[in-house]
């Protein structure tokens, strides 16, 4: 069981982006979204053209809703659903996780945390301010 981060974080900046590896060894994005009290997971993209929802911004969200950024699809941050637009009808992928004392944790047995943040971000620091000398 790996620590993600809080419901809290989740909360304040609207979702959470991680990567996790699946059972085949392929990376994968998640994101964590605000649903009601809790938080959700879903796999980052869409279920219509497999566009990500989070393209390093956060995920875009209206009323509770993921919104895709390719053709406007709206799902329920809490089931996952849609039912309008191109990817009307489907679910989005979920992912396993469970919530404790306000900290978010990855349960499901067919991923592994690989790190914060999206595929291709760079592991490195973000600015020069972590240079010492």
């Amino acid at each position: 069981m790996q620590r993600l981060t809080t419901v809290e974080t989740v909360h304040e900046d609207g979702s959470w982006l991680f990567t996790a590896e699946d059972s085949y060894g392929d990376l994968e994005e998640v994101v964590l979204v605000p649903c009601e009290d809790g938080v959700e997971a879903w796999v980052n993209r869409c279920t219509h053209e497999a566009q990500r929802f989070d393209t390093g911004r956060g995920v875009p969200m209206r009323d509770d809703q993921l919104i895709c950024p390719r053709h406007g699809s709206l799902f329920d941050a809490c089931d996952g659903g849609c039912d309008n637009g191109d990817a009307a009808g489907t679910t989005l992928p979920g992912v396993e996780i469970s919530e404790t004392h306000g900290d978010v944790f990855l349960t499901d047995d067919d991923y592994a945390f690989a790190h914060e943040g999206g595929i291709d971000d760079d592991d490195g620091p973000s600015s020069t301010s972590h240079l010492q000398l």
